[in-house]
């Protein structure tokens, strides 16, 4: 299989009981997550070689986020330890109509205070995909600066580069986020990227408004993505339908020779948790370009183990491959069409 290093920011995260609002909590289940660890632990479970890099103090919560990432086959000799405090994160689960809300604790932390890169210049040698997201460069001014000198990094090593636009309007305003992209998606081999992306970020027309349309709504805003970025080879997200918090509707499309790629729709009831099923999504997308699975393949197990992360608690997925392609073959299990 493939060597991949992911890299970003490692949380603490704090959930809620379910029905329970932070206020009124008297306790709050624990666990690690974030968006690139996330999507390490996906690709370890599909037997590739991923490293995760990152940075955590060397206290005894340090250990325990190596510990975690070591009990899903994840490579830490990338994970460095220093500083004084671990980013954590409250998620107030939510409940039918209610929302799920999430509160940052994360400034300060280990990793949002580098300045320099840590890690050695030979990180990526014999390394085929380093992953990143949005997430890391709205951290400071030094994580925009760094996030760029480690993809020229990986590109002079001959690495491909996958890319989570993944934008937070808590850590990100709007048009620096777009200043940004521009420097870094010339760059970029995979990109994840939603309607709304091609809308604010890529100022692509919207799709009822435009006046030379394709017959299909994603192969409209990705080939428009591409025109502007030909070096994007594949572009994908995923459209989700909300009829309450507990409910979720999902369908996966992927663009790729020129051509746009889409999953079944399934009905997700009840959704257990939300979050990481991004993560899950995007490698499964990774695996299958990695795997080199036919368009139509990647995109109905990248879906399938989106679709089977929201039944499992907190940011990890934590199915294997064979898990993910039986539920994707399968006709039933949610699938409305």
């Amino acid at each position: 299989m493939a060597k991949v290093i992911t890299l970003g920011e490692i949380m603490l995260r704090l959930s809620t009981e379910y029905g329970k609002l932070i206020s009124n909590s008297q306790s709050l289940a624990i666990t690690f997550g974030g968006g690139e660890a996330n999507v390490a632990a996906s690709l370890a479970n599909f037997n590739h070689q991923v490293k995760f890099a990152s940075k955590v103090p060397n206290n005894r919560l340090g250990k325990s986020v190596e510990k975690f990432l070591k009990s899903f086959e994840i490579e830490t000799d990338q994970l460095l330890f220093d500083g004084n405090r671990l980013g954590t994160y409250y998620l107030e689960t939510g409940v039918g109509n209610r929302s799920p809300s999430v509160v940052y604790d994360r400034k300060f932390s280990s990793f949002s205070e580098m300045n320099r890169l840590e890690w050695h210049e030979d990180i990526f040698q014999n390394v085929n995909l380093f992953h990143i997201s949005g997430i890391t460069p709205g951290l400071s001014k030094e994580w925009e600066r760094l996030t760029l000198e480690l993809i020229l990094l990986a590109k002079d090593a001959g690495c491909k580069v996958s890319f989570d636009i993944n934008f937070r309007s808590k850590i990100w305003n709007k048009n620096q986020f777009k200043e940004f992209l521009k420097k870094v998606l010339p760059l970029i081999d995979y990109c994840s990227a939603s309607k709304l992306d091609a809308i604010h970020f890529f100022d692509v027309p919207n799709f009822d408004q435009a006046v030379n349309r394709t017959d299909s709504e994603m192969s409209y805003y990705y080939e428009n993505i591409q025109k502007k970025y030909p070096n994007l080879s594949v572009l994908y997200s995923t459209t989700r339908l909300v009829e309450s918090s507990n409910k979720h509707f999902l369908t996966g499309t992927m663009w790729m020779d020129q051509q746009i790629s889409e999953s079944k729709t399934y009905c997700i009831d009840p959704v257990v948790d939300r979050v990481g099923a991004g993560d899950a999504f995007s490698a499964g997308i990774l695996h299958g370009l990695l795997a080199d699975f036919t368009p139509s393949e990647t995109i109905d197990f990248a879906t399938a183990a989106s679709v089977l992360k929201h039944s499992i608690f907190g940011d990890f997925n934590q199915f294997s491959a064979d898990d993910i392609l039986t539920m994707s073959q399968t006709e039933t299990n949610g699938i409305i069409r």
